[in-house]
């Protein structure tokens, strides 16, 4: 059990975090046009303070397209890997956000790591 449970840590892709910094770095260049990291800070998007955990269009005084009020996820680490790696119409169909996706693994990692840190 314990080298199933090895085995799958390392295929993770979250089994080595990211670098904070360097996910600071990539928020300013791929999201900060639209998003603040600021505690009720909105722009064209939400702010994405507290982003990891918190439900998918719950942050206040925002708002939301009804397809992302209408998901019912939370933001786990997973769950923005897979939306921030593709373009947000394909994951979120009916969605304000335009966004084409973060192709680069490593930077998308590194971006996730920081957001982690925001709260």
């Amino acid at each position: 059990m314990a080298g199933v449970f090895s085995s799958w840590v390392l295929a993770s892709p979250f089994a080595h975090a990211g670098d904070a910094s360097a996910g600071s770095d990539v928020f300013k260049s791929e999201c900060a046009e639209c998003h603040s990291v600021k505690e009720g800070r909105n722009k064209k998007g939400p702010s994405l303070f507290g982003i990891v955990g918190r439900a998918a269009g719950t942050a206040p005084d925002y708002a939301y397209s009804d397809a992302l009020k209408q998901a019912h996820w939370n933001w786990t680490a997973d769950k923005l890997h897979w939306y921030l790696s593709q373009p947000a119409k394909q994951a979120n169909p009916g969605t304000k956000m335009k966004y084409d996706g973060l192709s680069d693994s490593k930077q998308l990692e590194d971006l996730i790591t920081y957001l982690s840190t925001v709260h």
